[in-house]
């Protein structure tokens, strides 16, 4: 494994949607360098500064002049992923590999295996893991604030993103809310239920509703699609002192206590409010860009911080089972547990 340096050098791998946001990055963060993208259509968005660090191919970074970089963030389409990461894994290069980890269980613990075996480190990209709203939301959850943990529910809708090609709704976007609802549930999933819908024409879904069960019993639910036309990003957990809702798109937590507040009489009011709303408290937090922390967090894992809060890869293949557990159970109507070791 590379003794890494105090200034970490990175590479990128795709420079849609998500890779050119981290080379933008690499490329402004006094912690790390920008050593080099591969793109085969080119930097189509301008993301890198220097033309010379624009590769066609990763045969081409791996033998530039400053050698193979300290790690490289995986951001080509999913089927890519795999052996993507075995040529990297080849010359010891680290890898932050972007959700989902690969396109099924299979692939999955192969990418693993290369990884491991080549004695380097990797983690998964869920950034949002990384969102302070949900960062926040999580250690109060830790702390006990709403006691019993009854459900947690997510719904992360909008409109179609053109840059999808390779995948549907369920591995593309609710890969996101799958992991989500073990990491803030603290438990693995047990089962679930889903149903999908195909509107749009393509082979795969665009519509997921999900229902299901943590191993330590508590309930969640996921309503996903790319066909609403307003954008939705909205965590909710429910228990039994009340409730904590998370906008991850404006980063804002907000609770929701319990309370018993007589409504003397009104019984108007206390049909639509009922009987247990108390105080709304919409907390004040410290807004960092999620894919920043995300870097740092994976930069800290590549110095050799075993405690770094990365998304292991093991979280990122335990999600792909639940992922392919929702798409088995909306084709077969049944309920379904993940399969996640062979």
């Amino acid at each position: 494994m590379r003794v890494a340096s105090s200034v970490l050098r990175g590479a990128v791998l795709g420079l849609g949607m998500i890779g050119r946001h981290h080379a933008r990055i690499l490329q402004t963060h006094p912690e790390m360098e920008l050593a080099g993208a591969v793109d085969p259509a080119g930097d189509r968005y301008g993301a890198v500064r220097d033309p010379e660090l624009v590769f066609p191919d990763i045969a081409s970074l791996l033998a530039a002049p400053g050698g193979p970089p300290d790690f490289a963030v995986v951001a080509v389409p999913t089927e890519e992923h795999l052996p993507a990461v075995r040529e990297l894994a080849a010359a010891g290069v680290h890898v932050l590999v972007e959700k989902p980890l690969a396109t099924d269980v299979v692939e999955a613990r192969e990418l693993i295996a290369a990884v491991r075996g080549a004695g380097l480190r990797g983690a998964v990209g869920h950034v949002e893991r990384f969102n302070p709203a949900l960062i926040e939301m999580r250690r109060r959850l830790r702390e006990g604030q709403l006691g019993d943990i009854f459900l947690i529910g997510t719904e992360r809708v909008g409109p179609f993103p053109d840059r999808v090609r390779d995948v549907g709704v369920v591995k593309d976007l609710a890969t996101h809310d799958l992991d989500l609802v073990r990491w803030l549930g603290g438990a693995p999933v047990e089962r679930v239920a889903a149903e999908t819908q195909h509107r749009m024409g393509r082979v795969h879904e665009d519509v997921v509703l999900a229902v299901g069960r943590l191993e330590n019993g508590r309930a969640f639910n996921c309503v996903v699609d790319w066909v609403t036309p307003t954008k939705v990003r909205r965590t909710r957990v429910l228990g039994e002192r009340g409730m904590l809702v998370a906008d991850t798109l404006t980063a804002d937590l907000t609770f929701y206590a319990n309370a018993q507040v007589p409504t003397g009489g009104w019984a108007t009011v206390q049909a639509i409010r009922g009987v247990a709303e108390g105080d709304m408290t919409r907390y004040a937090l410290q807004r960092r860009e999620p894919l920043v922390v995300e870097l740092e967090a994976f930069c800290a894992l590549v110095r050799g911080d075993e405690d770094a809060p990365v998304v292991t890869l093991e979280e990122g293949l335990e999600t792909v089972a639940v992922a392919e557990a929702v798409l088995e159970s909306a084709a077969s109507g049944e309920t379904v547990q993940p399969r996640v070791s062979t």
